[in-house]
């Protein structure tokens, strides 16, 4: 400890010798109203140190400050990112409850129109190849579906229930090159049957003086006992005609869009 106070007694010494001044000018200002020479040396001394002080400490309250604010901001970011992806997610979730509900609307009005009765259901997977045209709906034998029923969107015929479970039913589309429905073209009433061809329509036993133009609208016949008259089939996009045929080649196009297919509507085939 001697050694010590040895090594730094000069350090020590001017530290004593300045507190002892800046107390005899403390008492000095608080006592006189006049400044003597002494105490503006003294100051004059001081001064510098006093303000490098004043800056050190100035400084560091405002880096603390910043940091806690800076802190404090992060936080408050972070919890606005995660309100902003919740209220996101909720807002998704109105627009898909939006969008279903319109769908829902315009199947229940096409409902109105069959004046059938018809049971609503979810299309819950499908089976889209070159060689198979099939959907799966949520709705089965437990709910009254049975082989043969027809099944329809809002803007038209889907296909057929070829096979039940108790909860699901698979339904086999228009598209389906196995599929086979009468039909008519609604303004002339000229007769045919229409074919699926995977990704198009044909309309087959058309007769060669028949007019029929492109747009023209396809309904169900009526005829066969499966789908209610007047259903509508499909939209005519090209004719053809040759001599040698004793029919016009006809191809069409869906007016139900399977692409985009989430809700159907079986019908059941008795006055509601």
């Amino acid at each position: 400890m001697r050694d010590l106070l040895t090594r730094y007694r000069f350090y020590l010494l001017a530290i004593l010798l300045l507190l002892a001044a800046l107390t005899l000018y403390s008492y000095n200002v608080r006592q006189k109203s006049v400044t003597t020479f002494f105490e503006r040396a003294v100051l004059s001394a001081t001064a510098p140190l006093q303000l490098g002080i004043d800056r050190a400490a100035n400084g560091f309250l405002r880096v603390w400050r910043d940091y806690l604010w800076l802190v404090d901001t992060r936080q408050r970011n972070l919890e606005l990112a995660a309100e902003n992806r919740t209220l996101r997610a909720r807002l998704n979730q109105l627009d898909e409850v939006t969008l279903q509900n319109q769908r829902l609307r315009k199947l229940l009005a096409f409902v109105d129109d069959l004046d059938l009765a018809a049971l609503p259901a979810q299309v819950i997977g499908e089976d889209v190849t070159p060689w198979s045209r099939t959907i799966v709906i949520d709705k089965g034998s437990r709910s009254g579906l049975r082989q043969g029923l027809p099944v329809v969107a809002y803007d038209g015929v889907v296909g057929r229930v070829i096979k039940t479970s108790p909860h699901s039913a698979r339904v086999l589309l228009i598209t389906d090159p196995s599929s086979a429905v009468a039909a008519l073209i609604q303004d002339t009433r000229s007769r045919g049957i229409l074919r699926g061809h995977g990704d198009r329509l044909s309309v087959e036993y058309i007769e060669q003086d028949a007019t029929i133009q492109p747009g023209d609208l396809l309904v169900t016949s009526g005829m066969g006992g499966i789908f209610p008259k007047g259903l509508p089939l499909a939209r005519v996009v090209s004719t053809s005609h040759d001599y040698f045929d004793l029919f016009q080649r006809i191809e069409a196009v869906p007016m139900a869009d399977f692409s985009r297919l989430e809700e159907v509507l079986v019908v059941l085939g008795e006055d509601r």
